[in-house]
C-alpha cells in the first residue's frame, strides 16, 4: 500500500522547486478548500479539498462555472500536502508542473454526507464557503475508459442562491486576481522577488522594496506646519448647489460614485478608514498594500474608492459586487493630501496640497492608486459634459482654500442625478423569481415619523435580487412600519425598518415621492434614524417643468467606448431641443434602433411598434401601406431615446405634404485615400453650382469624414422630379 503523498514526492525534486515537500497530517477533520490557477504547459485550475490529512486534487481545464448544468471536466491527480494550500509562486519550467501558480480562491468545504464514503463511491456533494465560490457543488466520477491513466470526474454547480444564468460571464474572467496577493497571474510570473517561504506557515513572503525618495520636501510647501500626525482627520464635506460656481478661483473634479476613504500611512503600513472613521483596511487589501509602497514615511490622503465600468465611468453597483467578491478590481482616486512626513498641510492652499499629492504619486506606476485630476473653467459647462458621459456629477473646490473638516462652502457639489439614503420599509417579490426582490418600498423620517418615499424597481442584478430577498425575508413583520402606503405597489411584504439603501433618482413629486429611481446598494454605515427627508424635497414649485417621459434603464451605456448612457443622451437632447427640433419635428422619420447600445443588435424601424407612447405619431404616405412615424415636440424626441433610437433620419418633406419635398441633401462621402481638403473643395463646388440656379445652400457635418449640403425648396415638385434634378447635379460634378 502506497504511503500518503508518495506520488507527489516522486514527481518533484525539492532542491529545485519552491513547492513544499510537506507531510501527511495526522488530523482527520480538516475542511480546507482552495483553487490554484496554474499556468503550466496548459492553463488550468487545481481544485483541492482537505480530506484525511491531505489535499485531494483535481485539475479543471476550464475552471469552475456558476451556471447549473454546465459540467466541467475535473481530472483526478495525486494528493498534495496541506502546506500546498498556501503556495503561490513560480515552479521552474524544467521541473514537473513548471509554470506560475496563483492562489485563486480559498475557504472551507462542508460535505453533505460521509466524505470517505462519497469519495470511494465517486460522488461528493458539498457546500463551499470560499472568498469567490460559495453554495452547493457536486464532484461526480465518470466511468473509466480503456487506456485512461487518470480518473475523469465532473465538477457541477447546484442550482441555489449563488447560481447564475447562462448568459453570465465566467467567474474566472470576472475575478482574475489572487485572494492572498491581489495580483494577476502575469504579475506573479514577472515578480521574482516573491518566493516560497517555509518559515511563514505556508504563506507567500515578499522582499520589501526600498521606498523611493520623495519628489517634494513637505517643509517647502507654503502653509505647512510641523506637527505630529493625528490618527484620523474628519473629512471636508461639500455643500450642494443648484448651479456650479464660476470664476478663476474654482477648480472642478469628478464626483466619484464610491466610498469616501482616508488613507493613513505610518511605520510601513497603510490603514484605510471610512468617512466616519471605521477601519476598512481588510476590505480594500490591494489598495492598502499599494499605499504602503508610496515614498512617504507618514501621510494622510483623502480620496474615494470606486469600481470602473469598461468605459472608465465609476459605478457604485460594481463597487458593491466587488466588495462581496473579496475586493474586486477597485481603484482609489486621491484628491487631497493632509499630512506628509511630519508636516500638517491643512493650512496650505488646495492647489499647493494637490501639487504635493501629485508629486507623491508621480512614481506610483501601475497601481490601484491614481491622482484625481481637476479642470479649470466654467463649472456649468464642465457639469454638462459630465452629465452626458454618465458621471455622477462634479465637485467644485476653491483653489485658495485650506482644508476644513465638516460641511463647507469652499467645496460645492452638483449631481447629474440625486442620490440619497432611504429606509427599507418593505419589498415586492419578483414576478420572474419568487426568491428575488422585484422592488423595494422606501421611506424617510419626517417629523419623527416614517413616511413613504416611493419605491425602486431597477438596479438589481440576479445575485443582488436574491441576496436582498434572503436578507429582508428574515426580518419580515406583519404590520406596515409606515402609516401611509403611497406609491408602494401591490403585494408588498413589510420588514423591520432597520436597513438603509442608497438610491439614485432624477426628481421628486410635490409630495416628496422619488421618480426615475435605481437601486445602488445597502449603506451599512447609515443608521435608519438619521434618514430624514430634506425640507426642500417637497417644494419643487420653482423648478422648471420636466418632460414626463419615463426612461427605463437610464444608466444603460449606449456608446460604451465614450461612456454615454441613455440618460446622458436624453439630457443632451433636452438641452439642444431648440436647435434640433426644427429639423426633425412634423416630418416622417426613418429610425435606427439599438436597444442594447451600438455594440449590440441594431435595426431600421419605419413603422409603429408595441409599447410606443402617443407622443410618437403616425403619418400616412404614398410610399408605404403602413403609416410612417413622426414627432411634434421634445417629449416625442425623448420617447425615441427611451425606445433605443440612436439615429434619426428625417424625410425631406413635411407631414402636411409628404409627397412634395421641401429640402434636398447632397451627401459628400469620400472614398479611401480622399483627403479632407478635397471634401471641402467639393462642398464649395456644390454651393457655387446651386447658387447659379438661384438656390441657397447650407453645410452640416455627417459621420466622421463627410459633409451634407442642404438646400430648401418651396414644396411644389414631386419626389421623382427632385430626385432627377439632384442626380443630374451629381453627374455633372462627376
Amino acid at each position: 500500500m502506497k504511503k500518503p503523498l508518495s506520488d507527489y514526492k516522486a514527481k518533484r525534486d525539492f532542491s529545485k522547486t519552491p513547492e513544499p515537500a510537506g507531510s501527511a497530517s495526522s488530523r482527520k477533520a480538516g475542511n480546507g478548500y482552495l483553487i490554484q490557477k496554474h499556468a503550466a504547459t496548459r492553463l488550468h485550475y487545481d481544485f483541492r479539498l482537505e480530506l484525511n490529512g491531505v489535499l485531494k486534487s483535481w485539475a479543471v481545464p476550464e475552471g469552475p462555472s456558476l451556471v447549473p448544468g454546465i459540467k466541467r471536466l475535473a481530472v483526478h491527480v495525486e494528493d498534495h500536502p496541506i502546506e500546498y494550500g498556501g503556495f503561490e509562486g513560480v515552479i521552474p519550467k524544467a521541473e514537473y508542473g513548471g509554470g506560475t501558480v496563483m492562489l485563486w480562491d480559498k475557504g472551507t468545504w462542508t460535505p453533505e454526507f460521509d466524505p470517505d464514503f462519497g469519495y470511494k463511491k465517486g460522488h461528493l456533494k458539498f457546500r463551499l464557503d470560499g472568498e469567490k465560490l460559495k453554495g452547493d457543488w457536486h464532484l461526480v466520477r465518470m466511468a473509466r475508459k480503456p487506456r485512461e491513466k487518470q480518473e475523469a470526474w465532473l465538477l457541477i454547480k447546484s442550482d441555489d442562491e449563488y447560481a447564475r444564468r447562462e448568459d453570465d460571464r465566467s467567474i474566472t474572467e470576472e475575478m482574475p486576481r489572487s485572494v492572498v496577493s491581489d495580483r494577476l497571474i502575469e504579475e506573479i510570473s514577472e515578480d521574482r522577488d516573491r518566493v516560497w517561504s517555509s518559515s511563514g506557515g505556508g504563506e507567500v513572503a515578499q522582499k520589501r522594496k526600498r521606498k523611493k525618495k520623495l519628489a517634494i520636501e513637505p517643509g517647502d510647501i507654503p502653509g505647512a506646519k510641523q506637527a505630529a500626525m493625528p490618527p484620523f482627520i474628519d473629512p471636508t464635506l461639500p455643500s450642494t448647489v443648484d448651479t456650479p460656481p464660476k470664476g478663476k478661483d474654482w477648480v472642478h473634479e469628478i464626483k466619484y460614485d464610491g466610498y469616501r476613504t482616508q488613507i493613513r500611512i505610518a511605520n510601513g503600513k497603510a490603514t484605510l478608514r471610512t468617512r466616519t472613521g471605521l477601519d476598512w483596511s481588510d476590505r480594500f487589501r490591494s489598495i492598502a498594500r499599494a499605499a504602503a509602497e508610496l515614498p512617504a514615511k507618514a501621510a494622510i490622503i483623502d480620496g474615494e474608492i470606486v469600481a470602473l465600468t469598461d468605459a472608465g465611468v465609476p459605478n457604485f453597483s460594481l463597487l458593491v459586487d466587488g466588495l462581496k467578491a473579496g475586493g474586486g478590481n477597485l481603484v482609489y482616486f486621491a484628491f487631497d493630501l493632509l499630512h506628509l512626513d511630519g508636516y500638517d498641510l491643512r493650512r496650505a492652499t488646495l492647489v499647493e496640497r494637490k501639487a504635493a499629492l501629485q508629486a507623491l504619486l508621480a512614481s506610483n506606476g501601475d497601481t490601484p492608486i491614481r491622482y484625481s485630476e481637476h479642470l479649470e473653467g466654467d463649472g456649468a459647462l464642465i457639469f454638462r459634459h459630465a452629465s452626458r458621459i454618465g458621471l455622477e456629477g462634479i465637485v467644485s473646490k476653491k483653489a485658495s482654500s485650506a482644508y476644513q473638516s465638516g460641511r463647507t462652502k469652499n467645496w460645492l457639489k452638483k449631481r447629474t442625478v440625486e442620490q440619497a439614503a432611504f429606509v427599507i420599509a418593505g419589498f415586492v417579490p419578483s414576478t420572474l423569481d419568487k426568491k428575488a426582490v422585484g422592488a423595494l418600498v422606501l421611506a424617510e423620517y419626517v417629523g419623527g415619523k416614517l413616511i413613504a418615499s416611493g419605491h425602486v424597481g431597477t438596479g438589481f442584478t440576479t445575485a443582488t435580487g436574491r441576496e436582498l430577498f434572503a436578507t429582508l425575508n428574515a426580518i419580515r413583520i406583519s404590520t406596515a412600519p409606515i402609516k401611509d402606503e403611497l406609491a408602494i405597489g401591490k403585494g408588498a411584504k413589510w420588514v423591520e425598518p432597520t436597513l438603509v439603501a442608497e438610491i439614485e433618482y432624477r426628481s421628486r413629486t410635490s409630495a416628496g415621492i422619488i421618480r426615475h429611481s435605481s437601486y445602488k446598494g445597502l449603506n451599512s454605515e447609515r443608521p435608519p434614524a438619521e434618514v430624514v427627508r430634506p425640507t426642500e424635497a417637497a417644494d419643487k414649485s420653482k423648478k422648471p417643468k420636466e418632460p414626463t417621459v419615463r426612461l427605463t434603464n437610464p444608466s444603460r451605456l449606449l456608446w460604451p467606448a465614450e461612456g454615454v448612457t441613455k440618460q446622458g443622451l436624453a439630457d443632451f437632447y433636452a438641452e439642444i431641443a431648440d436647435w434640433i427640433l426644427p429639423h426633425i419635428v412634423d416630418r416622417p422619420l426613418s429610425l435606427v434602433r439599438c436597444p442594447g447600445g451600438v455594440q449590440k443588435q441594431c435595426f431600421y424601424q419605419k413603422h409603429r411598434w408595441a409599447g410606443l407612447s402617443p407622443s410618437v405619431k403616425s403619418v400616412k404616405t404614398a410610399a408605404d401601406d403602413e403609416p410612417a412615424l413622426c414627432i411634434s415636440d421634445v417629449e416625442g424626441l425623448l420617447e425615441l431615446v427611451q425606445a433605443g433610437v440612436l439615429e434619426i433620419h428625417p424625410w425631406g418633406s413635411g407631414v402636411k405634404n409628404p409627397e412634395l419635398p421641401d429640402r434636398v441633401t447632397i451627401d459628400l462621402d469620400p472614398g479611401d485615400g480622399v483627403p479632407w481638403e478635397r471634401v471641402v473643395e467639393a462642398a464649395f463646388d456644390v454651393r457655387d453650382r446651386l447658387s447659379k440656379v438661384g438656390l441657397a445652400s447650407f453645410v452640416k457635418t455627417t459621420g466622421g469624414k463627410g459633409l451634407h449640403i442642404v438646400f430648401p425648396l418651396v414644396p411644389k415638385a414631386d419626389w421623382a422630379t427632385i430626385k432627377s434634378s439632384a442626380q443630374a447635379l451629381a453627374e455633372q460634378m462627376a
